[in-house]
This record gives structure tokens, C-alpha cells and sequence, in this order.
């Protein structure tokens, strides 16, 4: 059976970013890549002009990650619960599985990019996510009435970013997770009516 597009892009993404974590950037070459993901060089260049290209593609095996944990999600979590699982989840990833200097030169390349800024691009799956769990906890009546589901989702993605950003400065000298669980526990008080 012949593998569909998302497909293979997704075995290219994954593989990449395997190899990258594994031997490091500089050390894995487009061949290697495309001998990981049993596709063509053809199939890898219909995706990407350069290896530099998959740089940006971080952002969507975020999305990836999110879609996962979405279609697993354990029934009956409140709206903060799920937040509290996905940061843990992703964060965990991106721990386990992002060298410190890629994720870094992925800050860099959106600060200098006078093109789209596909971190912030509203129609990923991972703003499509967040903003679904707000808007159910809004309807809950969880979070304060004088912040909008826009205004709550704008605000989580940029704690998620600051973190990330913060853990590359420091060159992740610390356990991104752990620090992240305490920050968005005080972070999320602040947005919601009663502290959980």
C-alpha cells in the first residue's frame, strides 16, 4: 500500500529530528535521513529544498505530539488538567528528543524571518488544540470573565515560548519540565477564578 503525503513528510520530520538528536545536526547528512525514513531522495526534496529546511519543521512535530495526546487523552480532566498533561507531555519530548542548539536556532531563525512566523501561525493544530480546551473551560466557567478565549490562548503560547526560550539560554542546564510545572501552575492561577 502506497504511503500517503502526510505520510511520508511525517517519516521524514521524524526521522530527521531522531538523526539530529542522536549524531547531532552537522553530523547527519540528507542521505542518512532519507535511509531512516525508507523514502526517496526524490520524496525528501518534494518537502524540503535543504536539510536547513527542516529546521522549521520542529513546530510540526510539536503539532504532531499534540494530536497524539489528544486522541489519548484520558476522559473526564478538567480543561486545566489537560493543559497541565499536554505541557508535561510536549515538554517531556522536547526534552528527551530536541537538542538544545536546534531548538535555539529554531528561536533564531523566527526572530530573523521577515516571512511567515509559522510558531505563530493561528492554524496549527497546537493553537487549534489550546484554544478548544479554553474555550471548554470557559464554558465551565473556569477561567476569569474579563480575558477572552483569544487573550487566554495568546497568552498560554507565549508562556510555553518563554519557557522554551529561557531553558536555551541557560542551555538546558536544568529539567525543563520541572521548572514548567511549577511556572504554568502560577500562570494558570492567574487567569482562572479559584486557584487549583
Amino acid at each position: 500500500m502506497k504511503k500517503n503525503n502526510n505520510q511520508i513528510k511525517s517519516n521524514i520530520v521524524s526521522s530527521a529530528w531522531e538523526l539530529f538528536y542522536r549524531f547531532g545536526y552537522d553530523n547527519t547528512t540528507i542521505d542518512d535521513i532519507v535511509h531512516h525514513a525508507h523514502v526517496s531522495k526524490g520524496s525528501f526534496y518534494y518537502y524540503f529544498s535543504t536539510k536547513a529546511d527542516l529546521l522549521e519543521s520542529l513546530s510540526y512535530l510539536f503539532d504532531r505530539k499534540y494530536e497524539e495526546l489528544m486522541e489519548n487523552m484520558p476522559k473526564g480532566l478538567s480543561p486545566i488538567e489537560e493543559l497541565l498533561l499536554l505541557n508535561k507531555e510536549l515538554l517531556i519530548m522536547i526534552e528527551n528528543t530536541v537538542p538544545v542548539s536546534l531548538l535555539s536556532q529554531l528561536f533564531v531563525s523566527q526572530l530573523a524571518s521577515s516571512g511567515e512566523k509559522h510558531l505563530l501561525n493561528p492554524d496549527r493544530s497546537y493553537f487549534k488544540v489550546i484554544r478548544q480546551i479554553i474555550m471548554d473551560g470557559k464554558e465551565q466557567g473556569i477561567f476569569i470573565d474579563e480575558l477572552t478565549v483569544n487573550d487566554i490562548t495568546r497568552s498560554y503560547a507565549m508562556f510555553e515560548r518563554a519557557i522554551l526560550y529561557d531553558w536555551c539560554l541557560f542551555n538546558g542546564n536544568y529539567s525543563l519540565y520541572q521548572y514548567s510545572r511549577e511556572q504554568l501552575k502560577v500562570f494558570l492561577n492567574g487567569m482562572t477564578k479559584k486557584d487549583f
